[in-house]
């Protein structure tokens, strides 16, 4: 059998899988992903994979949806990844799957007085100019 939806359509829906459950099919032996809360078993595709195992034994055992849709995969490779769904995530699992951190922007205050930030840089081109001067003089 090459996954469930050729055993009996859909045969998945229903079957909830703690994310506890998910995370210890982390190795080659037994490979699960979480795409979009639904389970996938990948475990005999490892060695088909067009983009090679490793990207996917990277995500075992965890929520592999960023990568997925990053990738962009095609429509007859989002079909093929349907026949290897073997349950969902359990509701009460979903907020525990890790968000992608949100980048902070922060700000750095300067003790330094303002003019300090036009002295320096007039400073070096003084400097600047005067080598300048000093070289076409020669």
């Amino acid at each position: 059998m090459v996954g469930s939806s050729e055993a009996g359509g859909e045969a998945w829906r229903g079957r909830y899988y703690r994310l506890e459950e998910v995370q210890k099919h982390n190795n080659s032996q037994s490979t699960w992903i979480i795409v979009h809360h639904r389970i996938y078993d990948i475990t005999k595709f490892l060695d088909e994979h067009p983009g090679g195992e490793e990207v996917l034994r990277e995500q075992a055992g965890g929520d592999a949806t960023e990568n997925f849709e990053d990738v962009g995969h095609s429509t007859d490779a989002r079909a093929l990844s349907e026949t290897f769904i073997i349950g969902e995530l359990h509701p009460d699992d979903r907020p525990k799957l890790q968000k992608p951190a949100e980048t902070l922007i922060t700000t750095v205050q300067s003790n330094s007085s303002s003019w300090s930030n036009w002295v320096i840089p007039a400073i070096a081109a003084i400097i600047v100019a005067l080598m300048y001067r000093s070289y076409m003089s020669e």
